[in-house]
């Protein structure tokens, strides 16, 4: 698992296993994202499994599952959402981290000035410069 911190309180991972959670909890992390879909790909870890082992660990969890087609507005809605309900570090995840990372930018927009989250993103090794007409 590779942990990519885009901010102090909000990063992004490829695909996690339940194994993963009790680290996560041992860093901090007090909500995860799965960004991911069930049954995207071949032997991806059910969402459920994830969740179980979050509440176990006291974690918050959320199923936000963005396709690999795109993002729709509702979603990065709820990811707004949950971003400012959070109360601590929070953790999203997808395959690679891709969408995670679009979905943390689009729901910037507004919140941080749109170089500031391009330069996040990039420093965390995401390009979201295609989103730029859309972050300020």
């Amino acid at each position: 698992m590779k942990i990519r911190p885009l901010t102090e309180n909000f990063a992004v991972s490829p695909q996690i296993h339940a194994r993963d959670v009790a680290h996560l909890a041992r860093e901090g992390y007090r909500t995860i994202i799965n960004n991911r879909p069930d049954g995207e790909g071949w032997g991806q870890p059910r969402g459920a499994d994830i969740e179980a082992e979050a509440r176990a660990h006291g974690l918050a969890y959320h199923h936000v599952p963005i396709s690999n087609r795109g993002l729709v507005p509702g979603q990065i809605e709820q990811v707004a959402a949950i971003l400012d309900g959070a109360d601590g570090p929070v953790l999203a995840f997808c395959r690679s981290g891709t969408r995670s990372a679009h979905a943390w930018a689009l729901s910037q927009a507004g919140k941080m000035a749109a170089q500031d989250i391009i330069d996040a993103a990039a420093r965390a090794g995401y390009d979201v410069r295609a989103l730029a007409q859309f972050l300020g």
